[in-house]
């Protein structure tokens, strides 16, 4: 294995010589590589026999790093770019998108849409949306247009040749997403992840602040014209025959209902069956649900599932809930993956649902009904006053779950005796009686898969050469703890890494955290985070490696720099490739790898000045014929890895 430790080669080293006819065009359209997100590639000329020769081909910096812009909030560099005309695009989490030369990083244009920063928050941008405009004059402005969500709260439409808003779009190119929401606290509803284009339509979801409050804002879907930026139509994810918000009291300028789950992940699109499929995640408060029975009705009823919407008209096809009554923050935050797969003799349209548990769901994508038995099983149930819990939860049979159920306090890790016995101790004083354990009233729970899963946002690639499925998972354990409101320690705090959240509106509060010892070591032994391969032919893993390793870290999180490869956790996506290769980067080390497809050996490494929390992707440059594959190294905040705004891309050495 050679492993790549210089940062930037010139440019030169790009050759210039036409591809071969036999080599197959291949570019990245959309953030998914395709409309169905099956982070497959046909391209074959980075192979596991030469994958050791890759260099730096050239790197592009966003300027929207924290020493560039101490005077900006927090953000992360997440973005996968998209590919047209040998250009990529891709956006910053502080709400800028780029257009820079494919074959050279040469910056082509850069748009600001200058957000309203006073509302706090933490800027993320996973992407960017293209839409050809093929009616009217072909020689005017925004004839393709780039679509970007903002971090205050807009959709912004910009032409791809230019840079410049696309005046016609909205208002002076921009749509108010917060328009008829009612009302928004500072920047608690944003788009974090891209739109997708169904015809002439963009089509947008959103990321709500988690356990702030009861009365969240909305997670309505909706499509707007690629044009105008008119409303085309709108999802509002309550149940069927709920009243309107007028009904029960929401003012007249609000559209749609407060506190319901939302899709802050990435949609798909099947344009040839005309859908659009939504992970819908939890509704704003994501440990406790009694609140959630309003007016007859259940307002988690489309929470934790995903929904097929006809993409003319947003009607509801149908929903399949992988989670009921979610009590664990156990939202759908992985993009559904399309594929067709063979079943008793016949080709099926099929749709693969990632989740956070472990478990994927193997539907038909015309009607949602599994393709394989899904049982309904009893779980644990709740001790919280006013709350309740579902008798039971699904569980899929093929492939069987992919993470362990339980953890005993038997299974307690350390590296030492003095640290082991205390993981062991609060296990034991726990309630712990395996997977949906609720969170208990004034003691603490266990739950095992964590809150990051399982698998997280990065969602699974196809391997379609060896009809697998690849994904990263994590193993690490979170604990739970409902108190009363009037017990919330003062000045207290949440964010994604635990503390204590407000939860207003609810007679609790809740506190949250990672299960550690007293070392600040995970108390579950490792790898505490591997990338595997699973069959689509039997159901079983194929192989299994340890993802990231303490080994070469960034100062401050080599815990233990003489292990070998423990695994981390990650956030980010894989890509397979035709060359027999996965790549990923989403470990807390700051590496882009690759590994054989087959057999899961790691084959290379490039060292990255930031964390690469981002899904790469790949493309064949118009000029040179090279294969590149990119990736941001820009850190995720709450993952606490090295924050950055560099994107790379790498190419085999002349």
């Amino acid at each position: 294995m050679r492993v790549m430790y210089r940062f930037v080669l010139p440019a030169v080293l790009l050759c210039t010589a036409p591809a071969g006819a036999a080599q197959p065009v291949s570019g990245w359209p959309v953030y998914g590589g395709d409309h169905g997100g099956s982070r497959f590639s046909s391209l074959a000329r980075i192979t596991t026999d030469n994958v050791d020769e890759l260099e730096v081909a050239w790197v592009y910096r966003t300027g929207d790093s924290s020493e560039l812009r101490p005077d900006a909030v927090p953000s992360s560099f997440l973005a996968t770019p998209v590919l047209r005309d040998n250009t990529l695009y891709f956006c910053s989490g502080l709400s800028r998108a780029f257009a820079v030369d494919a074959e050279t990083g040469e910056e082509r244009w850069v748009f600001d849409a200058e957000p309203d920063m006073s509302g706090g928050g933490t800027g993320k941008c996973r992407g960017v949306a293209l839409w050809q405009d093929e009616g009217g004059p072909r020689q005017r402005p925004c004839l393709t247009r780039v679509f970007m969500g903002t971090l205050d709260g807009r959709l912004a439409a910009i032409d791809a040749a230019t840079g410049a808003a696309c005046d016609d779009f909205g208002e002076a190119g921009f749509v108010d997403l917060r328009a008829g929401m009612g009302e928004i606290h500072g920047n608690e509803m944003a788009m974090t992840s891209p739109p997708v284009v169904a015809g002439d339509m963009v089509i947008q979801g959103a990321h709500v602040v988690d356990n702030r409050r009861v009365e969240s804002p909305p997670g309505v879907i909706r499509a707007w014209d690629a044009r105008t930026g008119e409303l085309r139509w709108a999802f509002d994810p309550v149940p069927p025959g709920a009243p309107s918000p007028q009904e029960v009291g929401a003012p007249p300028e609000q559209r749609y209902h407060t506190g319901t789950p939302n899709a802050w992940s990435i949609l798909s699109v099947d344009p040839e069956r005309g859908l659009v499929f939504v992970p819908f995640g939890s509704p704003g408060i994501n440990h406790l649900g009694g609140h959630r029975r309003r007016h007859g009705f259940d307002y988690g009823y489309y929470a934790n599932s995903v929904v097929a919407l006809r993409a003319d008209t947003g009607e509801v096809v149908w929903r399949f809930q992988a989670v009921h009554h979610d009590l664990w923050d156990y939202d759908v935050a992985f993009q559904p993956v399309l594929i067709d797969i063979e079943k008793d003799g016949e080709s099926v349209p099929a749709l693969v649902q990632a989740t956070k548990m472990g478990h994927l769901f193997i539907l038909d994508r015309r009607t949602g009904e599994p393709l394989y038995p899904v049982e309904e099983r009893p779980v644990p149930q709740t001790n919280v006053p006013g709350e309740y819990t579902s008798p039971t939860q699904p569980f899929p049979t093929f492939p069987p779950p992919l993470h362990p159920h339980k953890l005993s306090p038997d299974d307690a890790w350390g590296l030492t005796f003095y640290d082991r016995a205390d993981c062991r101790a609060k296990i034991a004083a726990a309630r712990n009686e395996g997977i949906f354990t609720p969170p208990a009233l004034d003691e603490y729970s266990i739950q095992y898969p964590g809150v990051a899963g399982g698998q997280n946002w990065g969602s699974l690639a196809y391997d379609a050469p060896n009809n697998a499925l690849v994904m990263p998972q994590n193993h690490v354990v979170t604990y739970n703890r409902v108190i009363r409101r009037g017990d919330k320690p003062d000045g207290t705090r949440y964010d994604e890494a635990g503390g204590y959240s407000n939860n207003a509106g609810s007679p609790y509060a809740m506190e949250h955290g990672l299960l550690f010892s007293v070392f600040g070591i995970p108390c579950v032994a490792p790898p505490w985070g591997t990338l595997l391969s699973v069959s689509l032919d039997t159901g079983e893993v194929v192989w299994k490696t340890p993802l990231g390793t303490p080994r070469d870290m960034v100062p401050g999180l080599s815990w233990f720099p003489y292990f070998p490869a423990m695994g981390f956790p990650s956030a980010g996506g894989p890509l397979v490739t035709a060359g027999g290769l996965v790549f990923i980067g989403a470990s807390l080390d700051n590496y882009i790898r690759a590994f054989d497809a087959a057999t899961g050996e790691e084959l290379w490494r490039g060292r990255l000045p930031a964390g690469a929390q981002a899904t790469p992707m790949t493309y064949r440059g118009e000029h040179s014929g090279k294969q590149f594959v990119v990736i941001a190294a820009g850190g995720h905040s709450y993952m606490r890895t090295t924050l950055g705004d560099t994107l790379f891309a790498f190419t085999l050495a002349d």
